[in-house]
């Protein structure tokens, strides 16, 4: 009988484990020993790291916020119904992903990046994280290329740049959602790419939005983010820091991408309820002591990338509602100081017939002319003062008292320029329409006429341009300024159609 050699097996094996390339499987389970209001705490996860993802062992999917001596306090993103105490948690080892990609153009999708519109599901194999650092100052370049949004008061006064956050603020229903709805109705031929977030919306109005823009075509060059008002909190608190991993993929692929945040008011009583149930210390108007770093950890990553890095920019639009137009309110406050530049509606502008409802005294754009045309810029120039000089005066003039012929005249230039800067919703203008218009309201072509006949003459003068002088705006187009000799043509153009529609109106 063979003697067996212990050493040899014994170096066998030794030689056998060394080399093995398989590792043991290990994963770090806890356990729920609290449920209730979307919030779970969890005994076991010594090495949890905040905003990790979480797995239940019923499939519910979390992720931890609270990092506590003896428990972790996660949110849950799902229902939750069936997670209960001493239910099982096990780590992933990730943070928050979303799917990214192409496959998300003309989608409805839920911030987890699931098909809400009925559609097939989401086939992408692209991920990035829901949380990311924004690039810094050394990987940006200067924002001096316009975003056209297509009204006209915008981008003649308070100009909005590729890489710029702009805010929209003011009370309910004064129109802040039809402005950023008409900006990415506006970019539909462009080449930008728009990402909506709707934020605890209703879904009938989320539908509406989804409906208007299939209705101008601009939807296959979107992605829908929504979170309607049943959602939970944790998922509302999600969604827009999804729809910016979105807007990312696209930003680093050197492609320009408009993002509407609507609204982060909505957002900020997420966080809020969220904070209260993981019992954070509250601070004014109950608001966590960390709700500034909420949004501006979100506006920050809004850039324009330096050449190198493939020149793709992210410009954001958040939303801001206000109560009784009080803009010195904690969350609007917030959210001005972030952001470069604010378009400030008021409601009574609203109801007085003037829409878009936009004070340009309380407006303002940061980045200003940079962000403008030679050709708006040459057109524009003055315009704000004027509308200032116009509401200065038109104050004086309601308290009776005789005018004279230069206040009168000045009062006159002025409420055209405000019939002027009046839009039909969803019906966006391109720059060079804009010029035409402008040029011919501050030269007094429109004096004579009577305010109910100023809409009608911009229309007629905009199609007799096209039809009979398209060189105006093609040489606009092309050289996005306006010369001496355009000018000139302008005049011939616009006097010509000046007369017969004067004739028009006698016969």
């Amino acid at each position: 009988m063979a003697s067996i050699d212990v050493d040899e097996i014994s170096r066998t094996l030794l030689e056998r484990v060394r080399h093995s390339t398989q590792s043991p499987d290990v994963d770090e389970v806890g356990t729920v020993i609290q449920i209730g209001d979307g919030i779970a705490r969890i005994y076991g996860l010594e090495k949890c790291m905040a905003g990790e993802l979480l797995e239940f062992d019923t499939g519910d999917m979390g992720m931890a916020l609270n990092l506590e001596e003896d428990n972790v306090g996660s949110v849950l993103f799902t229902s939750g119904a069936m997670v209960r105490e001493g239910s099982g948690v096990k780590r992933t080892g990730r943070t928050m992903q979303v799917s990214v990609g192409d496959a998300l153009l003309g989608r409805v999708v839920s911030p987890l990046t699931e098909a809400l519109d009925g559609k097939e599901p989401i086939n992408t194999d692209k991920f990035r994280p829901a949380e990311a650092v924004a690039t810094g100052v050394t990987e940006r370049q200067p924002v001096n290329e316009p975003l056209q949004t297509g009204v006209m008061a915008i981008d003649s006064m308070i100009p909005i740049g590729k890489g710029q956050r702009q805010l929209i603020i003011g009370d309910r229903q004064t129109g802040k959602t039809a402005i950023a709805v008409d900006a990415m109705i506006n970019q539909k031929d462009k080449g930008v790419i728009c990402v909506y977030v709707a934020i605890g919306q209703k879904a009938s109005v989320i539908a509406g939005i989804v409906n208007i823009l299939s209705r101008h075509g601009a939807m296959d060059n979107t992605v829908v983010v929504a979170t309607t008002s049943s959602d939970s909190a944790p998922l509302q608190f999600l969604a827009p820091y999804a729809g910016c991993a979105i807007a990312e993929e696209f930003m680093y692929a050197g492609k320009d991408v408009l993002i509407v945040y609507d609204d982060l008011s909505k957002h900020a009583v997420a966080y809020r309820t969220m904070s209260l149930l993981l019992k954070r210390p509250p601070g004014r108007e109950a608001y966590p002591g960390d709700v500034f770093y909420l949004h501006s950890r979100l506006l920050e990553r809004a850039a324009r990338l330096s050449e190198p890095l493939g020149g793709g920019s992210i410009t954001a639009l958040p939303i801001v509602e206000t109560l009784s137009g009080d803009i010195s309110a904690y969350i609007p406050t917030n959210v001005i100081s972030i952001t470069d530049g604010q378009i400030f509606l008021e409601s009574e502008l609203f109801h007085s017939g003037i829409r878009p409802a936009i004070n340009v005294g309380l407006s303002v754009s940061r980045v200003g002319g940079s962000a403008q045309t030679k050709a708006m810029k040459n057109v524009a120039a003055s315009l704000r003062i004027e509308l200032a000089q116009y509401r200065e005066l038109q104050v004086f003039s309601q308290l009776g008292s005789d005018l004279d012929e230069s206040t009168r005249a000045r009062l006159n230039h002025g409420s055209k320029l405000m019939d002027t800067l009046k839009q039909r919703q969803y019906n966006p203008l391109p720059m060079e329409e804009q010029v035409v218009i402008l040029y011919c309201a501050k030269h007094g072509y429109l004096a004579d006429l009577p305010f109910y006949d100023v809409a009608r003459f911009n229309q007629g003068l905009v199609a007799h341009v096209r039809s009979s002088a398209p060189e105006i705006l093609e040489d606009i187009v092309k050289t996005h300024d306006f010369t001496a000799e355009t000018e000139e043509r302008l005049k011939a153009a616009a006097g010509a159609y000046k007369d017969s529609f004067k004739h028009s109106q006698t016969v």
